[in-house]
C-alpha cells in the first residue's frame, strides 16, 4: 500500500475584529424631539397647568440627563467609548460654568447651556451613529462642547413671565451699568423752585398715594380718556433710564416717587411729573437678586403726610422725608420677622394706616405681620400669618368695619388694625406663591386670586352668635387665574390675566363671559370714568379695551416701553407714568374734551 503526501493548506490570514458597533440612534431621536416639543409650548399654549410652563423650561434639561444616560447604558458603544465620551462632556461643561458671566449660574446654565450642547451631542451621534471608529466619539464631544461653549457669549437678563431666558450679548453693558456710569452727567432739578406750601399742599393730598392708589383697587377717576387714538393719538413726553427695579409710583403733585437699584445700593428716588429729572436720591448699601426676576426692589413707596415709607427686597424698612430724603428711621425686616428673605426677595409694598406702618415677613409665630409705629419705628404688634408671600398688606372694610388683610400660601387673614388680633382665618392653601391683591366686594364678600390651577375664589364673610366672622365659599373661577398680574372690579364683572390672557367673569356666579388679547404677564388700570380698561402688557405695549363683558374689544394699541415690563402703571388726570426694569417714561393720555391737538397742560383731574 503506497503512501501518500497529505500537503497542509496555509493557515489564513487573520482579519482583525472590530469591537465598534453602530449607536443604537432611535430613543436619541425621540428624546430630541421631545426637547423641541417641550421648548415650543409657550409660543403656541396660552393656558394651561403650572406643569407646563415649567416643563418648557425644564423639559430640555430633562432630556439632557436622558441623552446622557442613554450613551451610557443604552447606546451599544463599548466601554471605553462610553468613559471616554462622559468624561469629555462633563469636562467641557466645566470648563463651560467656570468661564460663563457669573449671571448664567446656575439658571443660564441648566436652561440653555447645557440643553444646547446636548442636543448638538444628540444629533452628531444620529449623525455619526453608523461611523465604528473611536473618532466618533471624539467628535461627539467636540460638538458638544461647541454648543457648551457658545454660550459662553451670553449673560443671562432673567426670565419673562412664560419661563423664557433672555440672553443678551455678553460684552454688552447692562442698563444699569450704563445709568451708573452716568450718573454725575444727570442734571437734577431743586425742589426750591416750589413753595413750602406749595409742596405741604402735594403731600397732604397725593393723588397716587401707594401700591394700586388710594382705594387700593388700581382705578383712575376724575376725567374721560378718549379711546379714539387715530385721530389723537398719545404723546410721549419723557422717557429716561432707571435702575432696575419691580416697583411702581406714588405721586403727589409734581413728586414721583420711586425705588431702583443702583450697582451696590437700593435707591429711593424722587422725580419731577414735568420732565423725568431728579430731585433727589436716596441709598442704603444693599442688594437683591435672583437668577429670574433680576436685581433691585419689588415694592412701592407709600406716602402719608410729611413721611415716604419704602420696603426693599432684602428688608431695609425706611421712613423718609419727602421733600428732601432724609433717613429718619430704618428697620431691618430679617430682624423683625427673624428671616431671610424670600425667593424674590421681600416683595410686599408697606401699609400706611392710623399712624402705622404695617409690613408682611412672613416669619415663624407671631413674625407674620408687623406693625411699626409710623412717628417711631417701634413695632406695636405682630401677628401669625402664613410663611410665604409676595402680596401686600391692605386695608379692607368688610361688615361695616375696617380690617388688615393679608393674603399668604396658607390662606386669607383680617386682623383687627389696632390690636394685630385675628378676626378672619380663612384656610385655603396653595403650595404655589401668591402675588396678587385680595379684593373686598360689596360689604361681605371678598375675591381671593390664586393664580395657575387654582384660579380665583369668592367668600361670603359673616358674623357667627358669638360674633366670630366666618367665611364661606359662594363660587370657584378657574378661567381667572392671574398670576402676579393685577385685575380689576367693573360693574358686577372682574377683568384680568388668565394667566396670559384678557378673560372676563361674572362676579354673580363666577362664571366666565370672554376670554381674548395675548398680552404677556402685564397690569391693567380701570378707566372708571371711561368704561375702558388700559393694559400695560409685558412686552411693553399700552392697549385699550372696552370694559364690556359682552366681548374682548381692543380699541387701541402702540408700543411705549422696551424690554419686559411688570410694573404697574399709574395715571392721574390725563398723565400716565410707566416704567419697566430699565426705562421709566410720562405720556399724555387724550381725553375727551380734547380737540385733536394734544396739549401739555394742567392735569385734566386738577
Amino acid at each position: 500500500m503506497s503512501s501518500e503526501t497529505v500537503t497542509a493548506e496555509p493557515a489564513a490570514a487573520s482579519v482583525p475584529i472590530n469591537p465598534f458597533r453602530a449607536l443604537r440612534v432611535w430613543p436619541v431621536v425621540v428624546v430630541l424631539l421631545a426637547m423641541l416639543v417641550t421648548r415650543i409650548i409657550p409660543l403656541v399654549v396660552d393656558d394651561g397647568p403650572p406643569m407646563i410652563w415649567m416643563s418648557s423650561s425644564f423639559g430640555p434639561l430633562v432630556g439632557s440627563g436622558l441623552l446622557l444616560l442613554w450613551w451610557l447604558g443604552f447606546s451599544r458603544a463599548i466601554t471605553m467609548e462610553r468613559v471616554l465620551g462622559a468624561v469629555g462632556v462633563i469636562s467641557a461643561l466645566a470648563v463651560t460654568a467656570l468661564s460663563s458671566d457669573p449671571s448664567m449660574f446656575p439658571v443660564g446654565l441648566a436652561l440653555l447651556t447645557i440643553p444646547l450642547g446636548m442636543a448638538l451631542f444628540g444629533v452628531s451621534a444620529v449623525a455619526l451613529g453608523r461611523m465604528r471608529s473611536i473618532q466618533r466619539t471624539f467628535l461627539i464631544v467636540l460638538a458638544t462642547a461647541a454648543g457648551f461653549s457658545s454660550t459662553l457669549l451670553l449673560r443671562s437678563d432673567g426670565m419673562d413671565g412664560s419661563y423664557t431666558m433672555s440672553h443678551p450679548w455678553r460684552w454688552e453693558p447692562t442698563v444699569e451699568e450704563q445709568l451708573v456710569a452716568n450718573l454725575a452727567d444727570r442734571a437734577g432739578e431743586d425742589i426750591g423752585e416750589f413753595s413750602a406750601d406749595t409742596v405741604g399742599a402735594w403731600l397732604a393730598h397725593p393723588e397716587w398715594p401707594s401700591f394700586r392708589g388710594s382705594e387700593d383697587n388700581a382705578q383712575h377717576t376724575g376725567c374721560v380718556i378718549s379711546s379714539d387714538w387715530s385721530a389723537t393719538p398719545p404723546q410721549e413726553v419723557w422717557k429716561i433710564p432707571v435702575g432696575p427695579a419691580w416697583s411702581s409710583f406714588a405721586v403727589a403733585g409734581k413728586l414721583l416717587f420711586t425705588q431702583e437699584q443702583r450697582d451696590t445700593a437700593e435707591t429711593v428716588v424722587c422725580y419731577h411729573t414735568d420732565t423725568g429729572k431728579e430731585i433727589w436720591t436716596q441709598q442704603v448699601e444693599a442688594r437683591f437678586e435672583e437668577p429670574l426676576g433680576g436685581p433691585g426692589p419689588r415694592a412701592t413707596p407709600a406716602l402719608s403726610g410729611e413721611a415716604l415709607f419704602v420696603q426693599g427686597a432684602n428688608g431695609d424698612i425706611l421712613k423718609l422725608g419727602p421733600r428732601t430724603g432724609e433717613i429718619i428711621w430704618r428697620r431691618d425686616l430679617k430682624e423683625l420677622a427673624d428671616r431671610m428673605p424670600l425667593e424674590w426677595g421681600f416683595s410686599s409694598s408697606p401699609l400706611v394706616l392710623n399712624d402705622q406702618v404695617i409690613v408682611y415677613g412672613g416669619g415663624k409665630g407671631k413674625r407674620g405681620v408687623i406693625s411699626l409705629d409710623a412717628e417711631s419705628g417701634e413695632e406695636l404688634w405682630s401677628a401669625a400669618a402664613g410663611n410665604h408671600s409676595y402680596s401686600s398688606p391692605r386695608a379692607m372694610t368688610i361688615l361695616e368695619t375696617q380690617y388688615v388683610a393679608m393674603l399668604t400660601n396658607e390662606g386669607l387673614h383680617l386682623y383687627d388694625p389696632e390690636s394685630g388680633a385675628v378676626r378672619l382665618n380663612y384656610k385655603w392653601p396653595f403650595i404655589g406663591y401668591r402675588a396678587v391683591q385680595p379684593r373686598a366686594i360689596g360689604s361681605c364678600q371678598i375675591l381671593i386670586p390664586t393664580g395657575p390651577d387654582f384660579g380665583t375664589r369668592c367668600i361670603e364673610v359673616s358674623t357667627t352668635d358669638k360674633g366670630q366672622l366666618t367665611a364661606d365659599i359662594q363660587w370657584d373661577a378657574k378661567r381667572l387665574k392671574p398670576d402676579f398680574n393685577d385685575f380689576i372690579v367693573y360693574n358686577d364683572h372682574a377683568y384680568g390675566f388668565d394667566n396670559k390672557v384678557i378673560a372676563c367673569i361674572s362676579l354673580k356666579t363666577g362664571k366666565p363671559r370672554w376670554k381674548g388679547g395675548r398680552y404677556g404677564k402685564g397690569q391693567m388700570l380701570l378707566l372708571a370714568d371711561s368704561g375702558l380698561l388700559l393694559i400695560l402688557g409685558e412686552a411693553g405695549q399700552l392697549v385699550l379695551l372696552k370694559a364690556d363683558p359682552s366681548g374682548h374689544q381692543e380699541l387701541a394699541k402702540i408700543q411705549v416701553l422696551d424690554s419686559k415690563t411688570w410694573n404697574h402703571p399709574v395715571l392721574i388726570g390725563d398723565r400716565l407714568f410707566i416704567r419697566n426694569d430699565r426705562e421709566a417714561a410720562c405720556w399724555i393720555l387724550p381725553t375727551a374734551e380734547q380737540n385733536t391737538t394734544v396739549r401739555y397742560g394742567p392735569l385734566c383731574a386738577q
